[in-house]
């Protein structure tokens, strides 16, 4: 299985800025220790790639530097050249990924997961959403048929994916997250399952596998893009929920259990971790490319 990497392109964050940037190479080490995976670099995403989803005006801001100190607030990082080129490097990860998974089933983003970019802004530590920049992408640059699922389940809600492909009835935006967490004024995705704080792991599995079957029975998506998110562990510390690891790894075979039982393939980023200790979130990301490893080998 191929996993794409940005982490060595790094931002220059002041000291004491929440984002875990260090949890990208901590992850990368490991996964690379692992046998049946092969890293790569992650290709840059191209500037039309960007306006599958993206307004010119926005991309233009971005690409120049002239964001307002409103917009790189509402971002949370502040702009530079790096911030740029991690961030099309992060969504040419995905957009690789996915491209992969069509011939080899799974493939990873060891990055991404950027749901809160919206059109015209970012948001939330998102500058482009690479979800929907890679599902537009293989409409437009494979198979203009392919019915796109984008299943999120990191903790908040991928409210940026849900207003980008509101009105567009070829891919499905499922969100399940926590109710009463960021973002606070929620979008409207096609299927929401919001939670109340501590919810458990049956709870949450239960309203996964729901998710599922509406997935199936409304839908019956040709490709999934998969935010595997580490913040609904009840070690994160922006998180709210209480799922165990073993809860955790039990989402992660939902889903590609989901994908395999349908031949359906399946590009996956990490989306969102911010633990209490950084290894706790590292370790949830690295359960999850160990189950897509072994689920990835079940498609050949």
């Amino acid at each position: 299985m191929k996993a794409f990497y940005a982490d060595h392109y790094v931002l220059p964050l002041p000291p004491g800025h929440r984002f875990p940037m260090e949890k990208y190479g901590k992850l990368r080490d490991l996964v690379s220790q692992l046998d049946g995976i092969q890293l790569e670099n992650a290709p840059i995403v191209t500037d039309t790639q960007i306006l599958y989803a993206h307004d010119a005006s926005y991309l233009i801001k971005v690409l120049q530097g002239s964001l307002s100190p409103e917009e790189q607030r509402e971002i949370g990082f502040p702009w530079s050249p790096q911030m740029v080129e991690r961030s099309r490097r992060s969504a040419g990860a995905t957009l690789a990924a996915a491209k992969l998974a069509l011939k080899e089933g799974i493939a990873a983003n060891l990055a991404g997961g950027t749901h809160h970019a919206y059109r015209n802004k970012g948001s939330g530590f998102c500058v482009f959403n690479d979800s929907a920049i890679a599902a537009r992408a293989l409409q437009k640059e494979i198979n203009p048929k392919l019915k796109v699922a984008v299943i999120d389940l990191d903790v908040h809600q991928g409210n940026g994916t849900a207003s980008i492909l509101e009105n567009d009835p070829s891919i499905f935006t499922l969100s399940i997250h926590g109710e009463n967490n960021f973002p606070f004024t929620k979008e409207v995705s096609d299927l929401d399952i919001g939670l109340i704080d501590g919810t458990g792991d049956e709870a949450y599995l239960a309203a996964l596998h729901q998710g599922l079957e509406i997935l199936d029975q409304q839908f019956k998506p040709d490709f999934i893009v998969y935010l595997a998110g580490a913040d609904p562990h009840e070690g994160d510390r922006l998180g709210k929920l209480s799922i165990s690891k073993d809860g955790m790894r039990q989402r992660d075979e939902y889903v590609f259990q989901y994908g395999l039982d349908r031949q359906i393939p399946i590009a996956f980023s990490m989306a969102g971790g911010y633990g209490k200790e950084i290894e706790s979130t590292v370790d949830i990301h690295l359960q999850t490319i160990q189950t897509a490893l072994r689920y990835q080998q079940k498609y050949l």
